[in-house]
């Protein structure tokens, strides 16, 4: 019956060889057999025994239902070639050639045999690939050819060779061979003609000089300068309905961000109070602001809202929750994106996979999004991205150290991971404790406490309780039984272990488990227990600083040596060198003790004696001021109105500057750094007018670091802040001279570490790239120019001055 049926269709052919539209019906026949048999025999695929095939391996893990969703998308590329066929089929002259790439396609239905059809479907896939593609060009030529004959246009469409613009010829010949591969090149009148594609590469892109012929009224879109609104004034917010309502609903992490912010609204709106009274009612300037939150996105799988109710991890949308409310209350216009759709909805991006500019300027003065969204922004954005990224601000729990962020040197010295290499400025990323000073301090907020519920929660301390901070059953796993029975002797230990019917066993039996508590009654747990314990992970967690805002004292463990992304797998992969000393660093270096010890747990000894004298020892409630509504508020809104990575910052040239209060701006002919009274550290001259930066240079402290010491630990170690926005006026002979360092060659070079000196071969290095400033690089063999500077209290974010 087979073969019967194949020779008929031969001797049909045969017959028919000059009557083009019958043999486009039967081609245009064959294919639509050919969808129908494949769309009907989806569900058998999955029946397949395990062996029978390579190709059923992937079919039987997933199902049916992916077998016949492979097989759904070779039928809609098959009725696309239809449609192609049917316009084909109306074109009054084929060519020759035409002809003869239609019997290819004839001859390749006729390849395609039904025994064993399951075993070819990775071949049949390729050559319905291949069928698409030749329809393709076979329109594009006849297209063309009519084209040209109707408009004369040939000579006008010659490819330019401009030395102005290298890479047309070769933009043009991947757009010839490419154009169909995204809907956004049509969307923009892209047609498959040569004329179409340097009218696109010259009036949307930007890779080809623009063609004389064409009205040049409207300049190409990446040159569109719009013009720009008058500024609007920002305004505090206390209601907080409106944001309530942007937010959304349908997952439990929205449900969750929206029970914080109602819960924490009277403190945002007395903080907003408080703010604005000490900014004086200054002008703020209000901005156009998208927050795209790409890990709630179901594109990037949202693992995180199914956990909500499950004792998962809450810190990112605490964080969130506590960022969305910031932008809200300082009186910002804000979009709010959930989804992939919403995001291209925002940004207006053509239709299509991502491959075209975006048609104008862009819509936000700035956009609020994580790793999963920036990925999400590249897909979607194509080469606007590059243009616009300096606007993106990526909120980032770890932090990315500049030898990461920058691809070509990441790539080249064995610092590329998945996640970094954005080529971003390092302060565009924003981390949830102040770890990393070469990325902008973010943080959240923790519930503040008025004077009388202090008095309550001291008078009303169960000094032999402990709570333990491990939600999750299998973080009570792997040598956690030695120091809790070290634990039990001298305290009744609670815990908030999630479980659904049945007790986890992983959990002792003396431990008092009262399951997931929602907020407040943790809360109320935190506020009569004495101890706070964390088991070492997870690291650094908003956690910790509610217990010691509820009066508990911390006590964390020691990590010998330190984690890293070098000997822990948690870290693998992470786009930072930081080496992390405990569960939580914050704790341990900001706040300390009383309120924070850290001690090793694998000495009993260490730890019993931590434990009794955490009984003897008495704490008020603490709560760091810039973990406060207030303190955020303060450090958002300078950020926002004072940082600014779009405008290209000037050179720094030393023999530019004047002295302070010269009328004739007499050039400078002393030092630009002059010894600071009882430091070590040099500062900017009085008399020298510092150019305009932020931070100020008046809270500018260089400094040397010792071999193998970073910037970071150096400018700690003094009391102060390393600030990577100062690094641009340091790299210069100037700042070494004002050092005192001896330097028999000075050179330019990229690398992380510099600007930097060797002592022993006298060698001075400046840097060449600026993305590759960085407070944490380090290295043994050279001492680094640090720029520190101070900082307010409580506010490490923030220096003296920066709020003047």
């Amino acid at each position: 019956m087979i073969t019967g049926s194949t020779d008929g269709k031969i001797m049909v052919r045969r017959c028919l060889v000059t009557f083009k539209p019958f043999r486009i019906f039967v081609v245009g026949i064959g294919f639509f057999s050919l969808c129908f048999l494949m769309t009907s025999l989806g569900g058998q695929f999955s029946a397949k025994r395990l062996g029978d095939s390579p190709f059923t391996i992937r079919t039987e893990v997933l199902g049916g239902v992916e077998s016949r969703g492979v097989l759904r998308k070779i039928s809609d590329m098959l009725e696309v070639i239809l449609k192609r066929m049917d316009s084909l089929s109306k074109l009054d002259n084929t060519s020759t050639t035409d002809a003869r790439r239609l019997d290819e396609l004839t001859s390749a239905i006729n390849r395609i045999q039904p025994a064993g059809l399951v075993e070819r479907i990775q071949a049949i896939a390729q050559n319905v690939s291949n069928m698409a593609i030749r329809v393709e060009q076979i329109l594009q030529n006849s297209m063309v050819q009519g084209r040209v004959l109707r408009d004369g246009t040939s000579n006008q469409c010659e490819v330019p060779r401009d030395p102005r613009f290298p890479e047309c010829p070769g933009k043009v010949d991947w757009m010839r061979a490419r154009w169909t591969s995204d809907p956004c090149y049509a969307f923009y009148g892209v047609d498959g003609s040569d004329c179409s594609f340097l009218i696109y590469l010259s009036e949307v892109e930007w890779f080809c000089p623009p063609l004389s012929w064409r009205n040049h009224s409207n300049p190409p879109t990446q040159h569109v300068q719009e013009a720009k609104p008058p500024k609007r004034q920002a305004a505090f917010r206390t209601d907080l309905t409106v944001l309530l309502d942007q937010v959304g609903t349908g997952k439990e992490s929205l449900s969750f961000m929206k029970r914080r912010i109602r819960r924490l609204a009277q403190q945002w709106a007395t903080a907003a109070n408080r703010l604005d009274a000490k900014l004086e009612q200054r002008w703020r300037d209000q901005k156009k602001i998208l927050v795209h939150v790409g890990f709630l996105t179901e594109e990037s799988g949202d693992v995180f809202s199914p956990k909500v109710l499950k004792g998962g991890p809450l810190g990112e949308m605490v964080q969130w929750a506590d960022i969305l409310t910031a932008l809200h209350v300082l009186g910002h216009n804000l979009k709010i994106s959930m989804s992939v759709k919403e995001l291209q909805g925002f940004l207006g991006v053509p239709p299509g996979r991502g491959s075209c500019p975006l048609t104008g300027p862009l819509p936000f003065d700035l956009i609020y999004t994580d790793y999963h969204g920036l990925q999400q922004m590249k897909q979607h954005m194509g080469l606007s991205l590059k243009k616009h990224k300096c606007h993106i601000r990526v909120i980032d729990t770890f932090g990315t150290e500049p030898a990461y962020n920058h691809e070509e040197y990441a790539t080249l010295h064995g610092y590329r991971t998945n996640w970094g290499y954005w080529n971003l400025n390092a302060r565009q990323y924003m981390t949830m404790f102040p770890h990393t000073p070469d990325n902008s301090f973010m943080g959240f907020v923790s519930e503040e406490l008025n004077e009388t519920e202090k008095r309550s929660i001291q008078q009303n301390k169960v000094n032999n309780m402990a709570v333990v901070y491990g939600k999750e059953a299998s973080m009570w796993k792997q040598g956690k039984e030695g120091f809790l029975q070290i634990l039990h002797r001298y305290m009744e230990v609670h815990g908030t272990v999630y479980y659904e019917t049945q007790r986890p066993p992983e959990v002792p039996a003396f431990v008092k488990n009262h399951g997931l508590l929602p907020q407040h009654e943790l809360q109320q747990l935190l506020r009569k227990a004495k101890l706070f314990i964390g088991f070492g992970f997870p690291y650094e967690g908003p956690a910790p600083l509610e217990a010691i805002a509820n009066g508990c004292i911390f006590l964390q463990p020691k990590f010998n040596p330190p984690h890293s992304s070098l000997n822990h797998e948690f870290f693998r992969g992470k786009p930072t060198s930081r080496e992390v000393s405990s569960q939580h660093p914050y704790a341990e270096q900001y706040i300390g003790r009383p309120h924070v010890m850290t001690v090793d747990y694998n000495n009993s000894l260490e730890f019993d004696s931590a434990i009794r004298e955490i009984m003897r020892t008495k704490v008020e409630p603490y709560l760091p001021y810039e973990y406060t509504c207030e303190g955020m508020l303060e450090r958002v809104h300078s950020y926002i109105q004072h940082q600014d990575f779009c405008t290209p910052e000037p050179p720094f040239i030393p023999a530019n500057l004047s002295r302070q209060g010269s009328a004739g701006g007499s050039r400078v002919t002393g030092p630009l750094f002059v010894p600071l009274p009882n430091s070590t550290a040099v500062g900017w001259a009085t008399n020298v007018t510092a150019p305009s930066a932020w931070p100020p240079l008046s809270s500018l402290r260089l400094l040397v670091s010792q071999e193998g010491q970073s910037c970071v630990e150096a400018c700690q170690s003094a009391g102060f802040i390393c600030e990577p926005a100062h690094f641009r006026f340091i790299n210069n002979k100037e700042a070494l001279h004002g050092l005192e360092v001896q330097c028999e060659v000075v050179d330019s070079e990229i690398n992380h570490i510099l600007p930097a000196f060797s002592v022993v071969r006298r060698e001075c290095g400046l840097q060449r790239e600026p993305l590759l400033f960085s407070c944490a690089g380090h290295s043994p063999k050279y001492r680094r120019l640090c720029p520190c500077r101070d900082f307010r209290r409580g506010q490490v974010a923030l220096c003296r001055d920066c709020l003047q």
